[in-house]
């Protein structure tokens, strides 16, 4: 199978380009990116206007199965990636049976071949059952598939637990991924510790529980030369404490999600349960550090931490209410809106954070519109206005609370192995 994309803007960070071109996708791998490729008997898609970009990666979702799957499936969580722009995704190993042995891996991995129309790819458990307390076969899940591993959704309290995977995973050469929460010190808050927690009379959940996690982590990848990611960093601090690493040769990476760029304690005033998150939504400062690390090249990616919840889970009082917000359908035009339009960044380093960032970070063989790469396409509609409605949401779950805002700039396709997974070019005539 032949596919051309015609005329559009190639926005690609990992080759350096910018350019208006085609690109040549045959048997699922790019075959070439140039001026005027003749069609011959490729099927052609008119991208005139339009960004044409590697394809997207969400490094940190969550897909409930398998055990969850009134939540979401991998069936269904792999449609709402193809809707927001993703051609693949890395899940969480939250899950039941906890992804923690080399046959739940095998068994997402043969569940995304048989359902899924993106790329998943398995990230596998720093501890048995994530309790924290005995390291799981990281071995035997980076041979079944795992590109990663954590205990997402809790910390890893032990210090030296999290010392001795930084420096069997270096053996692999994969990221050990951390949720950076000190239990004693967040102490079962549910907001941001401030005035907002104060006025709601709410339990409040102080910054400095992510931050003292994260100088752990920092300090322990700098002792073992192992690879660490933060992830869903939500503070100032968090952002400082990583680029002062890097400064000193620490292997550190970090993600930010939309809905902390996006939103500050303030969306929790109503008690909207959809805006509780874990961490949560903190002060505008925190907000803005977030937005000045996206900018000055501190972020490395963009991660949605979608966390799809039944609506009776949330439809109860804040306090009891699971964290967590849907993601996958929101963060590219979340992006686009609150970090292209408004001047922040231009659409090359929004492609490093959704596409290059998270595919170095994981190994993945994407990232980039080069001859040989896999044909893993996302094409943006920057001027389209987008609606974000829940109901139509091809996820599960509908706990978003962006459910009405309007979006400048969408994914309009998305391209997976050169087969075309969503298409809204039909009806943007």
């Amino acid at each position: 199978m032949k596919l051309l994309l015609k005329g559009g803007r190639v926005v690609d960070p990992a080759t350096k380009t910018d350019a208006v071109l085609d690109v040549l996708c045959e048997d699922g791998a790019i075959v070439k990116v140039a001026h005027d490729i003749p069609p011959g008997d490729a099927k052609v898609l008119a991208v005139k206007g339009l960004v044409v970009a590697p394809g997207f990666v969400d490094m940190h979702c969550h897909l409930r199965e398998p055990g969850q799957e009134w939540k979401e499936t991998i069936e269904s969580g792999a449609r709402a990636a193809a809707a927001g722009g993703f051609t693949a995704v890395a899940c969480m190993p939250n899950t039941v049976p906890v992804n923690d042995e080399r046959s739940v891996t095998e068994f997402i991995r043969a569940r995304a071949r048989e359902k899924a129309c993106v790329r998943v790819y398995p990230i596998g458990a720093i501890s048995k059952g994530l309790k924290g307390e005995e390291l799981a076969e990281i071995g035997d899940l980076v041979a079944g598939g795992a590109v990663a591993v954590s205990d997402d959704g809790r910390p890893v309290v032990s210090g030296m637990l999290f010392r001795k995977v930084l420096e069997y995973a270096s053996m692999f050469d994969i990221p050990v991924i951390d949720h950076c929460e000190d239990l004693d010190l967040s102490d079962g808050g549910v907001v941001n510790e401030g005035i907002v927690s104060t006025v709601l009379g709410l339990k409040g959940w102080n910054h400095t529980a992510e931050e003292v996690m994260v100088f752990r982590d920092l300090t322990l990848a700098r002792e073992t030369g192992g690879r660490v990611h933060i992830a869903h960093a939500s503070t100032a601090g968090s952002v400082a404490l990583v680029r002062d690493a890097r400064a000193r040769g620490v292997k550190a990476t970090i993600e930010v999600t939309p809905h902390h760029f996006a939103l500050t304690e303030e969306a929790c005033r109503d008690f909207d349960t959809r805006s509780k998150m874990n961490p949560p939504l903190r002060t505008e400062a925190d907000r803005r550090a977030l937005l000045e690390g996206i900018a000055d090249g501190t972020i490395d990616a963009i991660a949605t931490d979608h966390a799809p919840h039944h609506s009776d889970e949330k439809s109860v009082e804040f306090s009891r209410a699971p964290f967590g917000i849907v993601g996958l359908e929101t963060a590219v035009s979340l992006a686009l809106d609150r970090l292209v339009a408004s001047g922040l960044i231009g659409l090359p380093r929004l492609v490093e954070l959704f596409s290059a960032g998270p595919s170095r970070i994981l190994g993945l063989p994407g990232g980039r519109l080069a001859p040989g790469a896999p044909a893993d396409i996302t094409v943006l509609d920057t001027a389209r206005t987008v609606v974000v409605d829940a109901s139509a949401f091809r996820s599960k779950a509908r706990n978003t609370p962006f459910d009405g805002w309007s979006l400048k700039g969408g994914p309009v396709a998305t391209i997976v192995g050169g087969v075309l997974v969503h298409d809204v070019l039909t009806s943007r005539a």
